[in-house]
């Protein structure tokens, strides 16, 4: 059954360099090999699981109900994506949610979509696919407020969250499994990346990790769009670093220094051993803070 305090309506970039969307285009179009791609299927806890491959990790509910699946990543690696969750059930998919608009989550929409699964995400995930893809591919169903599936003996507590990493960002929480689904806004593997020309903002993503961190219990398990599965206190840290930099770029910012003496000044360098590379993080928050295009 579906409910929602609403009725379900039928529905490169400051910050983040063009590098990433070729990247994206590319696997789309079929420049990668594709049969290199080691897909995997992992148990988190109780119904959840998830696929690893090319992209954001493949959310997964699995029981006698059938299959619920959080995002697909790339079109040329469905059929594969479907054969790992195969080894995990033989249900029916029921329905697929769309975490954000990104190709590296989305890109079997029109795949799956032919198959006739029902696909939901938030009111703008819906506006921004529209620009590129297909209907079939388009998810038929949007929100704006929080939804709840049940299913698999699950309650699938489903909300939209600020703009952060977009402007179309949801959290999924699997009560009864106590795991949470949560996108590009969380990851272990790298800093934030604020994709600013899909609406994504600084202060929302100070905000999601926020009510990530309040809405988890001392016990539930976060799985990030990419990278390992966490902990409520992993999604502290990441959000207390976001806040130490940003607050020293304010700082900077406010003495007048250029990105570059920004850059030049180590505000991430403490970071950088476990988050890699800031470049994307750092320039985004620059030209948030300092109003640059």
């Amino acid at each position: 059954m579906l409910t929602s305090t609403t009725w379900f309506r039928l529905g490169l970039l400051v910050g983040l360099p063009a590098v990433l969307l070729t990247v994206a285009t590319r696997a789309q179009r079929g420049d990668v090999d594709w049969d290199a791609v080691e897909i995997a299927a992992h148990h988190v806890r109780g119904t959840v699981h998830y696929v690893s491959g090319r992209g954001g990790h493949v959310g997964l509910s699995v029981g006698d109900d059938g299959v619920i699946m959080v995002d697909d990543q790339f079109a040329p690696l469905t059929d594969r994506i479907l054969a790992a969750i195969r080894g995990i059930s033989n249900g029916d998919i029921r329905f697929l949610i769309n975490i954000h608009v990104h190709g590296d989550h989305v890109g079997g929409n029109e795949n799956l979509g032919r198959m006739g699964i029902l696909i939901l995400a938030q009111d703008r995930v819906r506006l921004r696919l529209a620009e590129t893809m297909p209907e079939v591919a388009l998810p038929a169903f949007t929100y704006s407020e929080d939804v709840t599936i049940h299913l698999n003996g699950e309650e699938v507590h489903i909300f939209p969250v600020p703009a952060s990493h977009t402007d179309g960002d949801s959290v999924i929480h699997f009560r009864g499994s106590d795991v949470m689904v949560v996108g590009d806004v969380f990851r272990t593997v790298a800093f934030p990346v604020i994709d600013r020309n899909n609406g994504g903002s600084l202060p929302g993503t100070i905000e999601t990790l926020g009510i990530i961190a309040g809405r988890a219990g001392p016990d539930t398990l976060i799985l990030p769009g990419h990278g390992e599965v966490s902990t409520r206190e992993d999604v502290m840290e990441f959000r207390d670093m976001v806040i130490d930099v940003s607050g020293r770029v304010a700082e900077l910012v406010e003495q007048g220094m250029t990105y570059e003496q920004v850059a030049a000044a180590g505000t991430t360098a403490s970071y950088e051993g476990k988050w890699g590379d800031p470049t994307r993080f750092l320039t985004a928050v620059y030209a948030e803070l300092s109003g640059a295009d």
